[in-house]
């Protein structure tokens, strides 16, 4: 890989650094205010409802939803959500008033009575939070750490109404202001916006070790994924859970430059079929087994590198011919211990939200290394 794109994949970190800083100074506060007006919703029974039409946008709305139905942080409730995407029909048909509707693309579709909530320009919500600049894939990446926040954060407000259980715990840290309960909503509203910013500075830090530390494996599985798809080979992208939906997002955005890409966790009859008759160890090696070729290249996704579908999906690829690239959190579990991947880009923290975050920047600079100039 050239100094040309070593020193382009500086640029894009800084780029990031700035944009993340900007982004959540300015709303913070908003953020904080809407995470007490959802969890009011969620009380009363509404769901969240997320939008998304275009393959980018279907990815952020699939992950959403995912998140509130399926909290990662013990003793959390789980909260109704649904992705409503393209291919799922009219939202009118799903959204009920009362709901929480969150939209990614287009303009919001929603009955009256719904708190609405948009991350795109001119989508006629109550709440529009729109990132700067002018780079598609940093706004994202934003968006992403605000609806990870908006889900960290809407318990805070739970944990207030019901005055039931002390914070501290498992969850404890994603409260860090909340030491006593307060009287005063307009007491924890500045103590959730104090921890937005916190969020913000964490994901800013972990990203910056993540491009920073890794900046070498970056650099040669670019290459060594350029010259894959330049030769006609094709990209399979594969995760669990939001891990899945971020397969989703790179395999959007690679096809999106004419690029050959291939998501696993698309198929849902699939994978259903081959967890309930093999087991869900199996459900991506068999599609490897099916679709991969020697020549391909395999992005696997893991918070965790431990996943014993991942782990055995990366073993099918090797020995099938595939280039193996691996991006894992925590340590970097056994994928980066055993050497489980051609490259391994590890991202050292044991918060699953903001491993997925600085994930995304790092498969998003992946792709742009991929289609630059002097790769």
């Amino acid at each position: 890989m050239s100094q040309v794109a070593a020193g382009r994949l500086d640029e894009l970190l800084a780029a990031r650094s700035a944009a993340n800083a900007r982004f959540f100074q300015d709303e913070a506060e908003r953020l904080a205010r809407l995470c007490r007006l959802m969890a009011e919703r969620f009380q009363a029974g509404g769901r969240l409802v997320a939008l998304g039409a275009s393959p980018v946008a279907r990815s952020d709305a699939r992950h959403v939803a995912v998140e509130f139905v399926h909290p990662v942080i013990v003793g959390k409730r789980a909260l109704p959500a649904i992705a409503v995407t393209a291919e799922s029909g009219p939202a009118e048909l799903v959204v009920a008033p009362g709901d929480i509707v969150m939209a990614f693309d287009g303009r919001i579709a929603a009955p009256p009575g719904c708190l609405t909530i948009a991350f795109a320009p001119d989508a006629g919500a109550e709440w529009a939070f729109v990132p700067p600049g002018d780079d598609a894939f940093v706004r994202q990446e934003l968006v992403e750490t605000a609806y990870h926040v908006l889900w960290e954060l809407v318990h805070v407000f739970f944990e207030h109404a019901s005055r039931s259980t002390p914070v501290g715990g498992e969850a404890s840290f994603l409260y860090p202001f909340l030491a006593e309960r307060e009287d005063d909503l307009d007491a924890v509203v500045e103590d959730v916006r104090r921890s937005v910013l916190m969020k913000a500075d964490e994901v800013g830090a972990l990203r910056e070790q993540t491009l920073g530390e890794n900046r070498d494996v970056l650099l040669a599985a670019a290459a060594d994924v350029r010259q894959a798809l330049d030769a006609g080979g094709t990209l399979l992208a594969l995760g669990n859970g939001g891990s899945a939906t971020d397969a989703m997002d790179v395999v959007a955005d690679l096809r999106a430059g004419g690029r050959r890409a291939l998501d696993l966790t698309e198929d849902t009859g699939i994978i259903t079929a081959i967890a309930n008759d093999i087991g869900t160890e199996a459900i991506f090696a068999r599609q490897l087994i099916a679709l991969g070729r020697a020549g391909d290249a395999l992005l696997a996704l893991s918070t965790s590198g431990n996943s014993p579908n991942v782990i055995a999906a990366l073993a099918e690829a090797r020995r099938r011919g595939l280039l193996t690239v691996a991006m894992v959190g925590y340590g970097g579990g056994r994928v980066a211990a055993e050497g489980l991947a051609d490259h391994v880009v590890v991202t050292r923290s044991e918060h699953i939200p903001r491993i997925q975050e600085a994930q995304a920047s790092a498969y998003h600079v992946l792709c742009e290394l991929v289609e630059g100039d002097g790769a």
